[in-house]
């Protein structure tokens, strides 16, 4: 099959092999956002970034948990950022990569808050929310030169080829937005998942448990 987008590589890497991956991409767009951009508006709306990045790194924190059979240490939505982000992402990185580097990991069952599933779908999931926040904050952060733009057609790849409709519901998907059709690659996922290019105005600013 031809590629999608000029310039695209042949992908073909294990899930866990493209979490770990993501995870590098991602903590190099974390690691360039400044402190004082935290409570500017992300692309989700009614958070700020640091919110969206706190709520990417306790989904990391409560997934690693629950392949390892350990304590999350808070509820998904608790103040992990503390007074480095940049430190606090790359704590809940490293234990990631642990917990997904584990002998018979796409085996296991993981609870989400919306039910339990297979291993395998629990990777995908996963690698959804390290590229999909990933690229939400490098774009509302003038970062898109960070964004990896092959990791962005093999999962949007991956995700034109399942049935795609049943995760397209309040609190996870809208449905798409109009994307011109020679967009780069990472614009091109978010209008599939019907995410903002840009920050929403209004919405409340959802506040982080203990900050």
């Amino acid at each position: 099959m031809p590629p999608l987008f000029p310039g695209q590589k042949d992908i073909a890497m294990s899930t866990v092999d493209r979490i770990a991956t993501a995870l590098d991409t991602t903590g190099v767009i974390v690691a360039g956002i400044s402190g004082d951009r935290l409570t500017a508006p992300s692309l989700c709306a009614g958070w700020d970034i640091g919110f969206e990045l706190n709520h990417l790194i306790g989904g990391i924190h409560l997934v690693a948990a629950e392949l390892t059979g350990t304590d999350p240490g808070g509820a998904h939505h608790d103040d992990r950022l503390g007074t480095d982000h940049r430190a606090a992402f790359a704590h809940a990185a490293a234990l990631d990569r642990a917990a997904w580097s584990r002998p018979g990991v796409l085996g296991a069952t993981v609870r989400f808050g919306f039910g339990a599933v297979p291993g395998t779908m629990a990777a995908l999931i996963h690698l959804t929310e390290i590229v999909v926040h990933g690229i939400d904050l490098a774009v509302v952060t003038g970062q898109q030169d960070r964004i990896d733009e092959d990791q962005a057609v093999d999962l949007l790849t991956t995700m034109r080829g399942m049935d795609f409709g049943r995760f397209r519901r309040p609190g996870m998907f809208g449905d798409p937005r109009p994307v011109p059709a020679d967009a780069p690659a990472h614009r091109q996922l978010l209008g599939f998942l019907g995410r903002a290019e840009r920050p929403e105005q209004g919405g409340r600013i959802a506040p982080v448990t203990g900050r």
